[in-house]
Parts: structure tokens; C-alpha cells; sequence
């Protein structure tokens, strides 16, 4: 249940962060930054002549949703059933579910769509596509249907030079009744890369992973009216997007500081922040206990694999500005430990139990999934509303 807001927040038009009202952690989100993130992309995509679709699986909020869409209606794209419940209760009405299909989730797809949303699904199987006809069959939908293609053998998806498998589901699909709608593709090994030159490598790979499978169908006579492509870093640096209708990306919304080290978004434009209070000391191992540990910062160290490794996220004041070397080293369920980076020659801030600071998160969509709000940021960084979001499948 989507917790309602709070009573003080109806009392003042703006609240401290060091309020003791506010209690931490919570979810700190700089409306300023998102906005900036989401336009930079908007530009760049719009100089690309391409249809944006924002994915909303880090947003889970109506309130970013609609910063982040070119219309109110859409489109979108989601990660969870709960999502396009969620959002097409709000008016979003044109969604794509970005997971593979499974049979037993096809009467909720119905449930959905009867509702008057325009929710489409993916596959990559003749498998899948059995199911899609036995579901148009039932409820005489002609269910529109993306065939996911493999970008780079990051996960799912058909081969794209694999044209028996591409024609084979198309053909399926339409002979049962269902609608083709065209293609989708995730550049997920782009997220494993920082340099510039090797994005957009990355994200040219992917528009010819993309073309060439909507080609396959369009020359066997099948429709695909639609090319999607999508991650955040191909879609930040593609330079030609030639053939492709559409891009989607997420997570550039709050940015973080794994897609920091990727490169796609600076350390002072990450729009997250968990706020967070000194409960104690341990000063003869130069240790400061927080209040968030991995509960609040969720247990992804993603950065460890990358030139730096920033701990469970970097510990900045009230202001968001980063303390020198200062990052969460360590983190238990719900206490955090501060420290200095190793062999560093900064000196720890005296921060007193009861103090406030803000922590950058690693990865924005595992650190908001802990929380079921935004506490919103004016330019004064004090919080001026509270804006649901929601969680589960």
C-alpha cells in the first residue's frame, strides 16, 4: 500500500532536511536534476528524428512519468504487470512490458487491455508464440507483439541473422491472428563499457542488430512497423539511429554512480540521494554509523568492477556536494559504516550523532525499489512535496 503524505508536509510549504520531523532513511529526489537529464535526452533524441520511450522501472511514479513522456498518454515502457496496472490507471495508455512472456501471466495482459490500454508484449520463441495464439483464441484480442532480438549476447532474444527463427514466429504470430508490431532490442553489454568511442560502437552495433532483423521480416512480407532499440548508454551516445523508430531508456532519468563510471551522466547530475542520520562512532577505526545500511541502499556493489569503486555509494552534506574521499565502506541491514577511502589523506568530518547526510546510490532502480516515495528537492534543497511510487510484480 502507497503510503500517504505525511501530515507535516500539508503544514509547510517546504521542509528542512534536518528537520526533526523528516525521518531517514527516505528517498531524496532533486527535481531540478531529473528535469535537466530528462530534457538533455529529449534534445538528443529528437535530433535523431526518433520516437522517445522512456522505460519507467526506476521511475514507479506517475509524477516522473509525466516529466518524463512526451505525452501524457505515453508511450512507455514498464518491467512489471504492476507497472501497467499502475500506470494505465494513471493514463498511460500506450505500454510495452519489457519482460519475456509466460502463459500464466496472459489473463492479466487481458485484464489489463480490457481496461482500454494498448499493452504490448515481447517474445523470443515459437514456444511464446503457441501461447500468444492460444490467448487470442480465448479472448479474441489480437494482442500486438514485439519479437525481442539480440543486441549483443548480453541475455534474450533471437539472433538476428537467425531468419528461419524471426519469420518462423512471425508467421506464427500473424496466422493465429495476433499483431506483429515489430522489433526490440536491449544493448545490455553497453553498461559494461566507459569509453565514449566503445558506446557508440555499442549503440551503432545495435541499430544493425535491429535493422537487419526488421528487414528479415519486411522482406518475407511480414509487418514491423516498429524498430526499437534502448539502453541508457547506446541511447546517450548513438550518433545515427537510421532505420529505428524508436529508443528507450530509464535509468539516465536519476542517473547513479555505476552510470557515472559508464560515463553516461556526471557525479553532480545523479537526481537520487538517500538521506540518512549519524547514530554513532567508532573513532578509533575512523568509522561513522549511519542509519542506512543495505536495507536502505539496497546490496548492490556494481561499481567494484569499474576504475572506482565507490563502496555502497559516496556520502555528501546536505547541499549534495560529496565530502573528500568520504563513501559508505560497509553496510549491514540497517546500519551503514562511513569511512575515508583507503589510503586516503583526507581528514574524516566531524559529523555528530544526529547529523544528516546524503548518500549517491550505485543504482538508482535497486536503491528506490526500498522506498514507497520520492521526497522531492526544491533549488534550496529543502523537500516541497512527496510524490508515490510503487513496488512489486
Amino acid at each position: 500500500m502507497i503510503a500517504s503524505t505525511p501530515e507535516f508536509f500539508r503544514e509547510f510549504p517546504s521542509v528542512s532536511l534536518d528537520s526533526d520531523k523528516l525521518q531517514t532513511p527516505c528517498l531524496l529526489l532533486d527535481e531540478g536534476k531529473l528535469r535537466a537529464n530528462v530534457k538533455a535526452m529529449k534534445t538528443h533524441l529528437e535530433h535523431l528524428d526518433v520516437v522517445f520511450r522512456p522505460h519507467l522501472k526506476t521511475a514507479k511514479s506517475i509524477d516522473v512519468a509525466r516529466i518524463a513522456m512526451t505525452t501524457p498518454q505515453g508511450p512507455a515502457m514498464v518491467s512489471t504487470l504492476r507497472e501497467a496496472e499502475y500506470f494505465g490507471r494513471n493514463g498511460v495508455l500506450d505500454l510495452i512490458y519489457g519482460v519475456g512472456i509466460t502463459p500464466n501471466k496472459l489473463p492479466r495482459v487481458a485484464a489489463i487491455r480490457t481496461e482500454g490500454i494498448d499493452l504490448a508484449i515481447i517474445l523470443d520463441s515459437l514456444e511464446q508464440a503457441d501461447a500468444i495464439a492460444t490467448y487470442v483464441s480465448r479472448f479474441n484480442d489480437p494482442l500486438p507483439v514485439f519479437i525481442e532480438v539480440d543486441a549483443d549476447g548480453h541475455r534474450s532474444g533471437v539472433n538476428p541473422h537467425d531468419s528461419s527463427t524471426l519469420i518462423a514466429i512471425g508467421k506464427h504470430l500473424l496466422s493465429n491472428g495476433a499483431e506483429l508490431r515489430g522489433v526490440v532490442l536491449h544493448a545490455g553489454e553497453s553498461y559494461a563499457l566507459s569509453n565514449p568511442t566503445d558506446i557508440v560502437a555499442a549503440a551503432e552495433a545495435e541499430r544493425i542488430a535491429a535493422v537487419t532483423a526488421a528487414q528479415t521480416l519486411r522482406t518475407a512480407g511480414l509487418p514491423c512497423p516498429i524498430v526499437s532499440v534502448g539502453s541508457t548508454p547506446t541511447a546517450r551516445y548513438a550518433k545515427d539511429l537510421s532505420g529505428v523508430t524508436e529508443v528507450r531508456a530509464g535509468v539516465f532519468m536519476f542517473g547513479d554512480l555505476y552510470q557515472a563510471g559508464v560515463g553516461t551522466v556526471a557525479v553532480n547530475e545523479i537526481a537520487l540521494t538517500v538521506l540518512s542520520s549519524v547514530i554513532g562512532h567508532q573513532r578509533s577505526k575512523g568509522w561513522i554509523l549511519i542509519d542506512a545500511g543495505w536495507m536502505a541502499m539496497s546490496r548492490d556493489r556494481g561499481t567494484a568492477k569499474q576504475k572506482i569503486d565507490q563502496g555502497y555509494g559516496i556520502v555528501c552534506d546536505l547541499n549534495g556536494q560529496p565530502y573528500a574521499d568520504l563513501i559508505l565502506v560497509d553496510a549491514n541491514q540497517e546500519h551503514g559504516v562511513v569511512a575515508l577511502r583507503k589510503g586516503s589523506s583526507a581528514s574524516l568530518p566531524e559529523l555528530p550523532v544526529g547529523a544528516r547526510v546524503r548518500i549517491l546510490p550505485n543504482h538508482a532502480c535497486a536503491t528506490a525499489a526500498q522506498y514507497d516515495s520520492y521526497h522531492v528537492l526544491n533549488s534550496s534543497n529543502e523537500i516541497r512535496t512527496v510524490w508515490p511510487r510503487i513496488n512489486g510484480w
